[in-house]
């Protein structure tokens, strides 16, 4: 790892990415360049590029990432009920705390695509646990996913009551039409 002169410590990536996303949350994507970002982390604008390519190639980290700094429900014996809706709120509170990294996140479906990041694991995991059928459980995701999008993308644009008990009302109304699902996947 680089070591700054003017630093005096080694550069991680986890501090790189945890200061591009506060200049994302305060500017934009657009408001993040890595000279910008290089003059917060008192770095040369050189030394970023030992961690990663361009300002694009550190976009899509921060993007790819997004689900590792949610609270993911743990896979703890709780109904899954409990855990689809915990999912759901840790999706939503965070994508309100960065609006500007989900909006990119989702003007860019090649990121969210990727089924192998955590968020998809646990959301798929939480299907199986529901008894989603195999064969049923990438539509029913991506119903789930457009669902929850739709409430950030009305939450951040100001037409949601700012209730918590509201928004989560909402997600227990998503819950009872996937038990009903279920009860039809049965028969």
């Amino acid at each position: 790892m680089a070591v700054s002169a003017r630093r005096g410590a080694p550069l991680t990536l986890e501090e790189i990415s945890t200061t591009a996303l506060r200049l994302m949350d305060e500017g934009g994507v657009e408001g993040l360049s890595m000279r910008k970002l290089a003059a917060e982390l008192d770095v040369n604008p050189m030394s970023l590029y030992h961690h990663v390519e361009s300002k694009d190639a550190l976009v899509r980290l921060i993007c790819s990432t997004a689900a590792q700094r949610m609270d993911l429900p743990p896979d703890d014996g709780s109904p899954w009920q409990d855990q689809l809706r915990a999912l759901a709120l840790g999706y939503y509170r965070n994508a309100l705390a960065h609006p500007a990294m989900w909006s990119h996140l989702h003007n860019h479906p090649e990121i969210i695509a990727d089924r192998n990041l955590v968020i998809w694991q646990a959301l798929y995991r939480i299907l199986r646990l529901a008894g989603v059928p195999e064969p049923e459980q990438r539509r029913t995701s991506d119903v789930l996913h457009a669902f929850v999008m739709g409430y950030v993308i009305a939450g951040t644009k100001g037409h949601l009551p700012g209730d918590p008990e509201e928004i989560e009302r909402g997600f227990d109304t998503a819950i009872r039409l996937i038990t009903g699902g279920l009860a039809g996947w049965s028969r």
